[in-house]
């Protein structure tokens, strides 16, 4: 134990952090323990991509996991909690790509294998900045787990599910309409269109029947897709246009003759009940298209500008294509008319680029199939969501689900184990690159381009990064994991695919709960981003304030589910608290003696406030254990500083003070330093989880048989340490002491002034109990004099009066304050209120302010007469009680 004089003043995180967490990996406190007879407890980390940088949201997703890792590592579990890394195809190519262009370099010009080279290198450099961050919030995962999403294991389960899903009939390639996007130059899924409401309009244009008889209205919001159209249609029981059914229109514009053909995807009640047909660029026109054997016409390069089938608009970029079109549609007469329209418009998650439905060969994940057995084991709650709510979103996407798109034009991935003879053109799916065709005998085979999707190698974490496909000993004890934290955006991105990618493979779903959190915004509500300047940089936070306040903030008030604004109030109120907690230690510490044996201290030493802050703390433990298994952290964390700040620090400490001026030897003074250290102790354990650092720090100078309090035994209740008449007892004491203080403050009483206090209460044992605590309201509430009784009987009618639990306290006004200074101070306010009432008087009884004033303005004055009266008449009754 060291002495209080080595011990800083002050909590500085800066000097504590860096070699506590060191100290914990070295003494493998992060690995979980290698005792069977341990129940595992399993998280594994959403990975955050190679690319990123730490944000308020890693922070909070990753401090509630390691709130939940320590809780139940100190609870006895064999706690895993694996970290790891995702290698972000999308993010990371695109940071590479930019990086070659500042050098004049692109990755067509040096290849792939070169730029694979340089990927890997990136990765090197980069991609374990992340991880350090993390580590400096205090995450305790078993580093020596870590993995990445393209090491040699997690690829190797990649291609394996692959080939077998493909060998089942449930990855296919095929020409399908998929959303690509005109900046990241790949394919992306529907799950990762983020859609945004946004202004534009309905432009109505006229196409010409071929017959010269008319024309046919439609109205678009992409005039530009025109140059696609191979067909525009009409609902085959719309009588306005029956007739024309099987009759063409002239193309405005280009002149080429399309059909008018009748298919009941049209709405009959929307707009003009015409709508035209792009196979190519709409993913219903496709279907329509499909159904009807429409030619398929693609208008636009990979980097959305009018191609070639454009005509004259060739080369155009596809919004001055629209502006030109338009144009030209109006100096042609063919543009009826433009209205104001707002619509829902699909942009890139990564680069948030508007999205182009474009029709290619890609590769598929046939979907029906595997989203059956994920739905119906969530509905029987295999796997549960906490908030409940949450499930409504998993099922919305589950049952409407599309096949997925899993095929990338990008080289950072997984490459598509499928190769293409150029002899026959048969196609080889093959967990090994095979050396010869298997229809033909050839050898000139080559490799699919593609890479998969970063969603398909994430689907697989939970037991990938396990040792699956291999039977391995973490797989048999860790899997399926416990809980998946994550909030909610990311729900059908990634918690669906890998609860479909986990019963499919394993047979078993992944985890058996989801806690959803909601996200960090601003302090005004508002969604934190680059383009609104308003991000966090947790890092700085950490820097100013250490990561034990952080995280103190992040967690207080937190709801599952619920997103919470960020204050810097809430960071500053958890430093507050770091300061109460090392004042309260340093207090203790200092009333310790060399030599103490608290083996002797036994029930029969405690007192009153020994029995209560006992009590108390059996109490808190177990709801504080409550709280965490039902996840609610804010919760739990509001009672373990209610504990420590109110009751330990602001009674308990206050309380003992008189007990420690005893000797050494003392066994009062003995028995309150076991309490102090017991309290301390225990509460620093439940703390630890939320603010580790601060909890270890002052743990390690207590008085305890255990190590570092990272292994030390989560704290339970102990019945036998249960005092309820006593907490019962010293709460109503403490209510009292607090009306008492309440009313010294709002009489400006000064605080060496003793006063009388006398105690009405029916209750002859709690009459009998503040007589006992007699010592306490004279210390802690400047009381001279105590009383009790059991009615008023002999209160003075001037008596200052306040309700407690139990009773009524009554305070004699002469003690609060000098009568006689009342009695002239009452005096003077009655002078006063006599020339109001005087000045208001004359006003009301002049008729013509009362005639010319605004019927307002002379109630106004009426309503001042009589509150004038009622003070003047409150004040002689005063003053003449006091005479």
């Amino acid at each position: 134990m060291a002495r209080i004089d080595a011990i800083a003043k002050t909590f500085e995180p800066a000097e504590h952090e860096e070699a506590l967490y060191r100290a914990w990996q070295e003494g493998g406190f992060f690995q979980p323990s290698s005792d069977p007879s341990r129940p595992p407890y399993t998280i594994v980390i959403p990975p955050p991509n190679i690319t990123g940088q730490l944000h308020m949201g890693h922070a909070l997703d990753n401090s509630l996991q390691d709130l939940l890792i320590r809780f139940k590592r100190m609870q006895g579990y064999a706690a895993l909690w694996l970290p790891g890394t995702d290698h972000a195809s999308i993010a990371t190519e695109a940071k590479i790509v930019e990086a070659m262009r500042q050098e004049g370099l692109t990755k067509e010009g040096i290849g792939r294998e070169a730029f694979l080279e340089r990927a890997w290198a990136w990765k090197k450099e980069y991609g374990g900045r992340i991880i350090e961050q993390l580590k400096r919030l205090g995450s305790s995962c078993d580093w020596s787990r870590e993995r990445f999403t393209m090491d040699e294991g997690l690829s190797r389960a990649v291609t394996h599910v692959f080939v077998r899903l493909y060998e089942k009939g449930l990855i296919y390639r095929g020409e399908r309409i998929i959303n690509w996007c005109p900046r990241c130059l790949t394919s992306i899924s529907d799950a990762e269109v983020e859609y945004e409401e946004q202004q534009s309009h309905f432009w109505h244009i006229r196409y010409p029947l071929s017959d010269g008889s008319g024309h046919l209205v439609l109205a678009t919001t992409r005039p530009e897709t025109l140059l696609g159209d191979t067909a525009v249609a009409v609902h085959p029981e719309d009588e306005r246009y029956r007739h024309l059914i099987g009759k063409t229109v002239i193309l405005p514009l280009v002149g080429r003759e399309i059909p008018v053909i009748a298919d009941t995807y049209v709405d009959r009640e929307f707009g003009t009940g015409v709508v035209k047909i792009t196979p190519a660029h709409d993913p219903n026109d496709f279907e329509v298209g499909s159904r009807h054997n429409l030619p398929i016409l693609n208008v636009l390069t990979e980097d959305a500008h009018i191609n070639e089938n454009g005509g004259d608009y060739a080369g155009l970029e596809r919004f001055e294509a629209r502006k030109k079109i338009v144009s030209d549609l109006e100096a042609a007469g063919l543009l009826e008319k433009t209205e104001p329209h707002r619509h829902n418009v699909g942009a890139c998650y990564r680069c948030s680029t508007t999205v182009e439905p474009r029709v290619s060969f890609q590769w598929f994940v046939a979907m029906k199939p595997l989203a059956e057995p994920a739905i119906d084991a969530v509905r029987k709650q295999q796997t549960r969501f906490v908030p409940e709510r949450f499930e409504k979103i998993y099922f919305n996407w589950m049952e409407n689900i599309r096949d997925w798109c899993i095929s990338r034009q990008l080289w950072w991935g997984h490459r598509i184990p499928a190769w293409y003879c150029s002899d026959c053109g048969e196609v080889t799916v093959s967990e090994t690159e095979p050396q010869h065709c298997s229809k033909c005998g050839g050898t000139s085979l080559e490799q699919d381009n593609d890479t998969l999707d970063t969603w398909f190698s994430s689907a697989l974490w939970p037991f990938s990064t396990l040792g699956w496909p291999d039977d391995t000993e973490d797989m048999r004890r860790f899997y399926p994991t416990s809980v998946l934290v994550t909030a909610y955006d990311i729900i059908f991105f990634w918690v669906a695919r890998m609860i479909f990618s986990a019963l499919e493979h394993t047979g078993e779903v992944p985890f058996h709960t989801v806690l959803i959190h909601g996200i960090i915004r601003d302090g005004e509500g508002r969604k934190m981003s680059k383009s609104l300047g308003n991000g966090i940089d947790p890092l700085e936070i950490i820097d100013q304030y250490g990561a034990d306040a952080l995280r103190y903030a992040l967690v207080n008030g937190n709801a599952p589910g619920s997103d919470q604004r960020f204050q810097v109030e809430k960071i500053e109120s958890g430093r507050n608290f770091i300061n109460k907690i090392w004042n309260a230690f340093r207090f203790v510490v200092m009333n310790f003696d060399d030599q103490m044996d608290f083996s002797s201290v036994s029930e029969a030493d405690f007192n009153l406030e020994d029995r209560w802050i006992l009590s108390r703390l059996q109490t808190i433990k177990g709801e504080v254990t409550a709280n965490l298994d039902k996840y609610e952290f804010g919760i739990a964390l509001g009672k373990i500083t209610s504990l420590i700040w109110e009751e330990f620090c602001d009674w308990s400490i206050e309380m003992a003070k008189p007990r420690l001026n005893g000797s050494q030897g003392d066994k009062s003074r003995l028995t309150v330093q076991f309490v102090l250290n017991q309290v301390l102790t225990e509460s620093m354990q439940l703390l630890h989880p939320f603010m580790p650092y601060v909890s270890e720090t002052v743990y390690g100078h207590l008085i305890h048989a255990e190590g570092s309090i990272m292994v030390s035994a989560w704290p339970k209740p102990d019945d036998a340490r249960r005092f309820p008449a006593e907490e019962k007892t010293m709460a109503a004491l403490m209510d009292a002491i607090r009306e008492v203080r309440n009313i010294r403050t709002q009489m400006k009483v000064a605080p060496a002034r003793k006063i009388s206090l006398i105690m009405v209460s029916a209750d002859e044992q709690l009459r009998g109990h503040f007589a006992a605590g007699q010592a306490y309201l004279e210390r802690l509430a400047g009381i001279g004099s105590l009383k009790t009784q059991a009615d008023k009987a002999g209160v003075p009618v001037t008596a200052v009066t306040a309700l407690f639990d139990g009773g009524e306290i009554y305070l004699p006004l002469a003690d609060l304050i000098d009568l006689d200074q009342e009695i002239e101070r009452l005096e003077k306010e009655n002078e006063n209120l006599a020339k109001e009432i005087g000045r208001v008087s004359a006003k009301l009884n002049n008729s013509q302010f009362v005639g010319k004033a605004p019927e307002k303005v002379v109630q106004t004055e009426r309503d001042k007469l009589i509150r004038y009266q009622e003070m003047q008449k409150s004040a002689a009754e005063r003053r003449d009680l006091l005479r």
